[in-house]
């Protein structure tokens, strides 16, 4: 095998392989981490040159639509001081949508419901969002400017 041949066929090695799972949920639970995994480097990318600090953790959900199994998704704390605003997956399956995460803001010993993230709602794959208790409406879509809106109760007034 020629020098060439050993180099292209590490670098292929190298490569991430695509996954075949058995059934939908395994593809979608698997995506649900991927894309809360991409979103979570947005967030650091976005937050760079600022104080505020990136946690990665970690959340269980137990989807009853998939027979009540259990599985675990990566979730997003935002820390500034003493508050911090929490994305935290709330489930993956629900009325119109695949992948569902809530944002949170933890401030003065009380925790208030901000909005909903949806990995995908109707025809939309992209991050969508919505007010808590909006859901009925149509998300929009979420981006950078979007994302500092929702940090925005992240600093005290």
């Amino acid at each position: 095998m020629s020098a060439k041949a050993r180099f292209l066929q590490k670098l292929q090695d190298q490569q991430p392989r695509s996954a075949t799972f058995d059934t939908k949920a395994e593809a979608d639970i698997a995506a649900f981490r991927q894309r809360i995994t991409q979103l979570h480097e947005s967030m650091d990318e976005w937050l760079t040159g600022t104080e505020i600090g990136t946690e990665a953790t970690t959340a269980t959900l137990i989807e009853f639509l998939i027979g009540g199994s259990a599985f675990s998704v990566p979730g997003i704390t935002l820390h500034y001081g003493q508050r911090s605003i929490r994305f935290t997956p709330i489930f993956l399956y629900g009325q119109g949508v695949t992948g569902c995460i809530e944002v949170c803001l933890a401030a003065d010993s009380k925790i208030s419901s901000l909005y909903r993230l949806f990995m995908r709602s109707g025809e939309q794959d992209n991050w969508t969002w919505c007010p808590t208790g909006m859901q009925n409406g149509n998300p929009a879509r979420f981006d950078e400017e979007v994302f500092f809106t929702m940090i925005a109760p992240l600093l005290p007034e």
